[in-house]
């Protein structure tokens, strides 16, 4: 790739990981809410997901949405409720125990990972990536973006984790506490229309 290329994609590649977005929103509210320690197994699940899930899409799951047009709208709508219910869980994670949020904990590595199949903001950067930086689909070309997503994912999902847990203070009210996570869940939403 030349060097206007690889700074183009650095460029794409740090405003869509570190703007806010589901992945980033749900971070920091699991940072605020479990701190850092218990939020990693979610922020590698993040980094390994998206930089792998891109990296399959250029390999080849990019042509089934051109051959079947309808698989995306499918993909949509499950991403959409999927999603929606993520939030419905922030925004129970800080009331009192009720037999809905008695489990609340943060999300694990293996959930992580599959939340990246159905995150309309993940699809949107690894498609717009691979058909911006390796139309030709070469193998190197594909490696070197999903490689610059998880470098870069690193970065972004532990900025936006730290976010969380330098308000986690703040937090220790449980008024606020709710208000955060109402807010958050309410971001996240938002994200996702946007994202569609």
């Amino acid at each position: 790739m030349e060097t206007h290329a690889l700074l183009a994609l650095l460029t794409f590649s740090a405003v869509s990981l570190f703007t806010p977005g589901p992945n980033n929103l749900m971070l920091m509210a699991s940072g605020a809410n479990f701190g850092i320690a218990r939020t990693m197994p979610h922020m590698w699940g993040v980094v390994i997901g998206f930089s792998g899930m891109t990296a399959i899409v250029g390999l080849g799951l990019f042509g089934l949405f051109h051959a079947w047009p309808a698989s995306f709208t499918l993909l949509k709508i499950v991403s959409v409720l999927y999603t929606l219910w993520l939030a419905w869980k922030i925004a129970r994670a800080g009331e009192p125990s009720t037999s809905a949020n008695m489990d609340a904990r943060p999300m694990s590595f293996i959930q992580a990972v599959a939340f990246q199949w159905v995150n309309p903001k993940a699809w949107s950067m690894a498609l717009s990536a691979v058909a911006l930086f390796a139309p030709d689909e070469r193998l190197q070309s594909i490696l070197l973006i999903a490689a610059t997503f998880g470098i870069l994912g690193i970065a972004s999902s532990g900025s936006w984790t730290l976010m969380g847990l330098s308000i986690r203070r703040w937090l220790s009210s449980r008024t606020r506490l709710l208000a955060f996570n109402y807010g958050m869940a309410a971001l996240l939403v938002g994200s996702i229309a946007l994202a569609i």
